[in-house]
């Protein structure tokens, strides 16, 4: 097993070198973007550390907007400023509009079949049209209305039973959990029953997977060594892609069971019935709805309520901004009720405080196409198959797009028509283009509402006689970016109900 192991690394040092050697000939006649050297064979991986966005936000000051690296094998693009951000996902959208392939969604997503992580092409088009139309849509997501109520009621009643105790709540892991809740209902019909999925539980494995998604694997930019596992992703990645079948697998025989009962029918029971249909252009498989249930859940879950818990911490660390906020709620909704959905569109100030939070707390830190071919963009040549690396979080501290980039200041939105929809690229937390996040309108929606609630509903302030300025805001890198710590303070109810 040694010498299998020691024939192996030689073999693949031996391919590593011939293939850095083909790669060098391939470009040493072509303008790359400029970029710091790196070590021969794993280039600049080793530099990276457990920040990258950070990392690569101060190689941009040295490097410009568009920089090259070489990770491993594969030439990367890092895109750090709006004018560059615009060349790429406006000027050269087509071109960029695809998804590199990665070790987590061969293994995890059923070989790339979820919507997030598909190549551009015939299949993607086909399944985000129909995730758009059968779940994400402005008629879809109001026919969800009232469950979305009355999960944030059980939310409020149990943060208000915590409040009659003078107590403090776990904010991150209640907010986590109504997360959950809202996108299972939406999903698959019903809150997922904890018995049913493994012991890690439901939460902490979508949590593991989006870390292990984020995480810069070996084998996906030196290909040539992915059977040795150095790092041990590919045996957890096995182990997580086995217990999400076996969870996705029951919820779809119950389906199927009770295809015939009287009830509401969710996503799964409508991609159920596209299946094996001669009758509709959508042509899903058991594997196609397993790989989309996983991405519409993760998707859903993890990044609202990232960004709820990161607003309401800026939030605490602002009073005054709290105070506005809570001025503007009294005046609109009246301290007699809870905030309702129509209620939303009423709330310019909330409006402003969410735009805020997502400029320094974008839901992708980093957002990740591939050249679908070779293209010249502001005179520089990207290799066909170059990853492209979207630093939304630069972006949003840039000091020359932004005045004082690094305060949180909600009122930087007055009379500005910056929006988060990605047509303004000083401002892209959920993307632009063609692979903009589609499920943009549900996610600010349910954000919005729980922020509003929890600020209307309640005072807060932390517990153990901690300050403002004590809090934690230190991030965690991943596919989505929460905060390292759970966010725990003490509510106290200032309704008149």
């Amino acid at each position: 097993m040694e010498w299998t192991s020691t024939i192996l690394a030689i073999a693949a040092l031996i391919i590593f070198f011939f293939q850095a050697l083909t790669w060098k000939r391939r470009y040493k006649n072509k303008r790359l973007p400029p970029g710091p050297r790196g070590l021969p064979i794993l280039g600049n991986l080793l530099m990276i550390g457990t920040k990258p966005h950070q990392y690569f936000q101060r190689l941009a000051l040295q490097y410009g907007p568009i920089m090259h690296l070489r990770l491993g094998l594969m030439p990367t693009i890092v895109v750090s400023s709006p004018e560059a951000a615009e060349l790429f996902l406006k000027t050269n959208d087509l071109v960029f509009a695809s998804r590199p392939p990665q070790e987590a969604s061969k293994y995890i997503s059923y070989n790339q079949q979820g919507l997030i992580f598909a190549p551009y092409g015939s299949y993607w088009r086909i399944t985000r049209k129909m995730c758009t139309l059968e779940l994400l849509s402005n008629h879809k997501i109001s026919t969800f209305r009232s469950m979305r109520k009355q999960e944030l009621d059980l939310l409020v009643q149990r943060i208000r039973e915590a409040a009659n105790s003078g107590v403090a709540v776990d904010l991150t892991s209640m907010v986590s959990s109504f997360s959950t809740d809202v996108a299972c209902r939406m999903i698959i019909g019903k809150k997922y029953n904890r018995d049913d999925f493994s012991e890690k539980g439901f939460e902490a494995t979508v949590r593991e997977t989006m870390k292990i998604s984020s995480t810069f694997n070996l084998a996906d930019y030196i290909p040539q060594i992915r059977g040795l596992d150095l790092q041990g992703l590919t045996k957890r990645m096995k182990a997580i892609a086995k217990d999400f079948d076996d969870f996705f697998e029951k919820i779809l025989e119950e389906h199927v069971q009770s295809e015939y009962e009287n009830r509401t029918k969710d996503f799964v029971d409508v991609m159920l019935g596209f299946m094996g249909s001669e009758d509709t252009e959508y042509r899903v498989e058991r594997d196609t709805i397993k790989a989309i249930i996983l991405d519409m859940l993760a998707a859903s879950m993890d990044t609202s309520a990232a960004t709820i818990d990161w607003t309401v911490a800026e939030l605490m660390r602002h009073p005054h901004v709290t105070k506005k906020l809570q001025q503007e709620l009294e005046e609109v909704v009246g301290t007699n009720r809870m905030v309702e959905e129509s209620d939303l569109e009423k709330l310019e100030y909330l409006d402003m405080v969410i735009k805020e939070s997502l400029r320094l707390h974008p839901v992708a830190l980093l957002i990740v196409h591939a050249a679908r071919e070779d293209c010249t963009v502001n005179g520089f040549h990207i290799p066909k198959d170059a990853r492209v690396f979207i630093n939304a979080w630069a972006i949003g501290r840039d000091q020359r797009a932004w005045t004082d980039a690094d305060k949180f200041h909600p009122e930087r939105f007055v009379g500005s028509d910056i929006d988060v929809r990605g047509q303004n690229f000083e401002l892209i937390p959920f993307g632009s283009g063609r692979r903009i996040c589609p499920g943009m309108q549900l996610g600010l929606t349910i954000v919005r509402l729980v922020v509003a609630q929890l600020v209307h509903c309640f005072d807060w302030k932390l517990p153990n006689n901690m300050q403002v300025t004590e809090l934690d805001m230190t991030e965690e890198f991943g596919i989505v970016c929460p905060r390292a710590d759970h966010l725990l303070a003490i509510p106290a109810w200032r309704l008149n109900t």
